[in-house]
């Protein structure tokens, strides 16, 4: 049936264009068709004479039922929702206003759980699961307008348990996005009311709040899939003290060590972490790869790294949302973290971009020949020689190399404009060492181009630019500790491919005497 599209479909294309009132108007003009497809519509100027709900016989006969519960159950919640944004954010909601959102909210999770108990007696376990999770999120909105956010943390629970066993089954991103955007927010949220540390990871609330003595919501989830209940019984168990442990406890930056109080942050680090150890171990094995295959390692280190950047981001959101200054120990640790795992995603982007211009920096692509000549047969004998490779294919080699540059400088200037970075000097210096020295590189690639297409001046104009740009770079001394990357207490050494380093921190200011 596909109960989860059917309803986050029909709030994003209402929303896309309107708001919570607009989408209530859509829904009465929707109930009011599928009443008049099931023949229960009342008639213009008729009287009104109130129907029983549906029964699991007619949904059998006819799943439009299915959707007239659902329109019934969104319409009381978008009621409820428009009521509530119209209040000024920020400030109480009136306790009257308040219940009338409660009555209304009541009214929707009541049609869900009439969805949920008709579709349990026949319907398949998916959606009986779907409509199960349906009327707990629903629930867990009515509870956290209450303000009971015990009963409301286990409702979200529930609700995060059961989408998590449905991503298993197909339309993952929905289900993924509704946990990310909705619920785990919410659980958050309502575990900081109840007083718990925000070192405790989402998955550990989860599994203390969970009902575990509902043993028919526990069959229905392990149905669809098992391993969800058993990752959750190992988080509330006595293994979650020793999965924290080994997840990073601290974070240093240049010389100041903070400490990870966000769980969220502390896993996203861990998981960088063993992305590095596992690109150690890949790049040890690179002797013969090619550079796009060597760069396509980087590809599960920089989502990582990006994950990490994520929970940074939404660690500080939360902390301006609850009104915490930016004087405050917590948001300054959290902004030198961001400014940390910033510095780490931009590095590893450098350094895959490294990987790809080639293994010598300013080298002629000499390799591009013996590349064709592996995608080729081998020739019977030495007096066969292949073709030189065509001008217009080395010129789009160099295209390539300069889009990379560019690249590389645009990430040089976005660590520039990370918090704190400007206040160190011998940080600030060496990314302008930097700079200049791609720059030069940069010019070096162009001026070959010209070169190759005759326009001589313009490559040694080219080329003089590029030399004074290679002084000035290596005009400034290197220090290791102005660009080792950030790591925590228990990381592993950056690594490099075999030729190229794969960040700034391993980079030399210093131009090849190509150029």
């Amino acid at each position: 049936m596909d109960i989860t599209a059917f309803v986050v479909g029909g709030r994003d294309k209402a929303l896309l264009y309107g708001d919570y009132a607009t989408y209530h108007s859509q829904l009465a003009k929707r109930l009011l068709n599928s009443r008049k497809k099931l023949g229960i519509a009342t008639r213009n100027r008729g009287k009104f004479h109130k129907r029983d709900p549906p029964t699991a016989d007619l949904v059998a006969a006819n799943q439009e039922y299915v959707h007239l519960l659902l329109l019934t159950s969104e319409r009381a919640w978008a009621q409820a929702m428009s009521f509530k944004t119209a209040h000024a954010p920020g400030k109480k909601i009136p306790r009257r206003s308040r219940s009338h959102i409660v009555s209304r909210l009541q009214r929707a999770v009541g049609a869900a759980q009439k969805l949920a108990e008709i579709l349990s007696s026949a319907a398949p376990v998916r959606d009986v699961l779907e409509a199960r999770a349906y009327a707990v999120l629903l629930q867990g909105a009515m509870q956290f307008e209450k303000r009971a956010w015990q009963t409301c943390l286990q409702s979200y629970a529930v609700a995060r348990s059961a989408y998590t066993a449905l991503a298993a089954t197909g339309n993952a991103e929905l289900f993924k996005d509704l946990l990310s955007e909705t619920i785990d927010p919410y659980i958050r949220y309502a575990a900081y009311q109840l007083k718990t540390p925000r070192t405790v990871p989402i998955p550990a609330i989860v599994a203390k709040a969970f009902p575990w003595n509902d043993t028919a919501l526990v069959d229905v989830i392990n149905q669809v899939d098992a391993t969800v209940l058993a990752g959750a019984k190992t988080a509330s168990g006595s293994d979650t003290s020793a999965a924290q442990d080994n997840t990073p406890k601290t974070l240093t930056w240049r010389s100041r060590q903070v400490q990870i109080e966000d769980a969220q942050i502390s896993q996203a680090w861990a998981s960088v972490l063993a992305a590095k150890s596992r690109l150690t171990d890949d790049l040890a094995r690179a002797t013969d790869w090619e550079p796009r295959k060597v760069a396509a390692a980087y590809d599960e280190l920089l989502t990582a790294t990006q994950d990490a950047v994520d929970a940074a981001k939404q660690a500080i959101d939360e902390l301006k949302a609850e009104g915490v200054a930016q004087s405050d120990t917590r948001m300054q640790s959290l902004l030198i973290a961001r400014t940390a795992v910033n510095y780490e995603l931009i590095s590893w982007r450098i350094g895959r971009n490294r990987v790809l211009t080639g293994p010598q920096d300013g080298a002629p692509d000499e390799h591009d020949d013996a590349a064709r000549r592996r995608k080729t047969k081998a020739a019977p004998s030495d007096a066969k020689k292949h073709r030189p490779l065509p001008l217009s294919k080395k010129l789009a080699r160099l295209r390539e190399k300069v889009a990379l540059y560019d690249g590389t400088l645009q990430s040089l200037q976005s660590i520039k404009d990370l918090p704190g970075v400007a206040a160190d000097e011998l940080l600030a210096a060496k990314i302008s060492a930097l700079e200049n020295y791609f720059q030069s590189l940069r010019h070096l690639s162009i001026a070959r181009s010209h070169s190759l297409a005759g326009n001589f001046a313009n490559a040694l104009a080219l080329l003089n630019r590029a030399t004074t740009l290679r002084n000035a770079a290596a005009s400034i001394p290197t220090t290791s500790q102005t660009t080792t990357p950030p790591s925590a207490s228990t990381s592993q050494p950056t690594p490099s491919p075999p030729s190229p380093p794969s960040s700034t921190a391993n980079s030399t200011a210093t131009a090849p005497s190509s150029t």
